[in-house]
């Protein structure tokens, strides 16, 4: 009786097996039929000072013009 069950076992793992690939060559295929552009600016991603990702590069800092406005009114007192 143990090796029909055996049997039984190791056909439904080689089935499992068998549907698994046949599953993972379907995705394959897929992504293969799928277009990219495969441009650079579409795969460029930025990172914020808070570490988030987007797609637009972010704005320049403007410290440095604050900066010159605060120094130069100082200087006519």
């Amino acid at each position: 009786m143990a090796r029909s069950n055996n049997s039984f076992i190791k056909k439904q793992k080689a089935d499992r097996k068998a549907k698994k690939k046949k599953e993972k060559l379907e995705n394959r295929l897929e992504k293969k039929k799928q277009e990219s552009s495969g441009k650079l600016e579409d795969m460029i991603a930025y990172v914020d000072e808070f570490g988030n990702i987007s797609d637009t590069p972010p704005e320049p800092p403007q410290e440095k013009d604050k900066k010159k406005k605060d120094s130069g009114s100082a200087s006519t007192d």
